[in-house]
């Protein structure tokens, strides 16, 4: 963990700061609404994550003796510092008193919707934007596509399997991490088991095989050292040929309990055949895991291709989010007031392009459901009166997780997160989890809040 994440963030957080210190805005209060635009993967949903990180790297929020040092040397058009030494000076006193209420991690959450809110002083506010959206963006993004892949693989267990080709040490975790959430039971990152707590496994690799004189030497000596953690990788020389060493080796050793692992080929029909060659054997119960570059595309054609795999290990496509490398999170100003007992000011951000048109007010998403399923989305103005009158039973989905820059919820453990996440995706119909071509999900402006945006629309200059 870094010494301070108040760094981790765009210059020009930083120098609108600056301004709001410059101009006096030090008092004025500002909601800023954290949210995605665009559905990721085609699909119809995003999972909520990474909440529980960035609250972490809030609770050590602060300027360093270093951080103030090094903006010191920061410097502007004619080699003129950047930041005058008394805002400096203001920031090495900096105390995060902001509330954050936010959607908790696993649940389903769709465009326009906030995932957060930020309410408070409009320069701290404005300073936590490019840290929550660096951890938000890409934690959601992950655990989205790790529901995803999981959906997919259903009943089948999902490894992440994608250390080696994450974005970074910081991509590893963070992946790691989210894909848990959005479903995956277990990682081959032994630093995030150790971190967040997730169960890991492992099974070795072509080098191990190639280590031996023979593969038949190497399946028994992993048997001897690994009795508990048995599964053998079969595509090193020849798969087949692999998996009748394996039978080979566990009628020698007389194993009960082994698996076997295909990592190349055509593996809907390697599969079938090694199958087919298990079960001959006695070893019906022997399971078969696949890797190699899976995806749920990949595996929603390798079930319908009758593949016999019981395992999915998932690495690239998986922490890298491949067919879409980012979220396309954002983080808007909605309100402001000139202090705690003014009242608020509504605003949203014009745009030609009406995608990129914001919501005003301090926004709430109410949700809807029938008893068996989520009916539909409302985002509504909490700081205002409701025209509409719900009787269908519903709940408010951003709850307060800070307040005056302290915790203010119980924290949800990772497994209670995947959980959750878990009974938000089955409270959505089949039509709406489907990923082609999948139903859009009714998620709409509450009508006094429609009618107060067309009003600032027709004001805006």
């Amino acid at each position: 963990m870094i010494e301070s994440p108040a760094l981790l963030t765009d210059l020009y957080e930083l120098t609108m700061a600056y301004g709001y210190w410059k101009k006096g805005f030090s008092s004025m209060e500002a909601a800023f609404h954290l949210f995605f635009r665009k559905k990721p993967f085609g699909g119809s949903l995003a999972v909520a994550a990474g909440l529980e990180t960035a609250l972490q790297l809030l609770d050590n929020f602060k300027f360093s003796s270093s951080d103030l040092a090094y903006l010191a040397t920061l410097k502007g058009e004619g080699g003129r510092s950047l930041f005058e030494p008394e805002f400096l000076d203001e920031l090495s006193s900096f105390k995060l008193s902001c509330d954050i209420d936010a959607v908790p991690e696993g649940t389903v959450v769709f465009p326009y919707e906030p995932l957060l809110r930020v309410k408070g002083p409009i320069m701290q506010a404005q300073l936590l934007e490019s840290l929550l959206l660096n951890v938000i963006n890409f934690q959601t993004l992950i655990a989205t596509k790790a529901s995803r892949v999981c959906l997919a693989a259903s009943p089948g267990p999902v490894v992440e399997f994608g250390l080696r080709r994450a974005q970074g040490v910081d991509g590893a975790l963070s992946a790691a991490r989210a894909a848990f959430i959005g479903g995956c039971t277990s990682t081959s990152n032994v630093l995030a088991g150790k971190l967040f707590n997730i169960p890991v496994k492992g099974t070795h690799a072509h080098s191990w095989i190639m280590a031996f004189p023979s593969e038949v030497e190497a399946f028994e000596a992993w048997a001897e050292v690994m009795p508990h953690n048995l599964i053998f990788l079969l595509d090193t020389y020849d798969t087949l040929k692999g998996a009748k060493h394996a039978v080979q080796v566990a009628k020698k050793l007389k194993l009960k309990h082994f698996g076997v692992r295909l990592d190349s080929g055509d593996l809907a029909l390697l599969s079938r055949k090694v199958r087919d060659i298990l079960d001959e054997a006695g070893y019906t119960k022997a399971i078969i895991m696949a890797s190699n570059e899976l995806d749920e595309v990949v595996i929603t054609d390798l079930k319908r291709q009758n593949a016999c795999i019981d395992l999915w290990g998932v690495g690239t496509h998986l922490v890298t989010g491949q067919s879409q490398p980012a979220l396309d999170g954002v983080y808007k100003l909605s309100a402001i007031r000139k202090n705690s007992s003014a009242p608020w000011i509504y605003k949203l951000k014009k745009s030609e392009q009406i995608a990129k048109v914001t919501d005003p007010g301090l926004l709430q998403v109410r949700r809807f459901s029938d008893g068996s399923y989520f009916t539909k989305d409302v985002i509504y103005n909490s700081a205002e009166p409701l025209s509409e009158k719900w009787e269908q039973p519903s709940e408010d989905l951003l709850i307060p997780v800070a307040r005056g820059g302290k915790r203010a919820a119980k924290v949800p453990t990772l497994q209670e997160s995947q959980m959750h996440a878990a009974s938000q995706l089955q409270k959505l119909t089949p039509a709406v989890r489907r990923f082609l071509n999948p139903e859009i999900y009714p998620a709409a402006l509450e009508q006094s809040l429609s009618d107060l945006k067309h009003k600032l629309l027709g004001e805006c200059e």
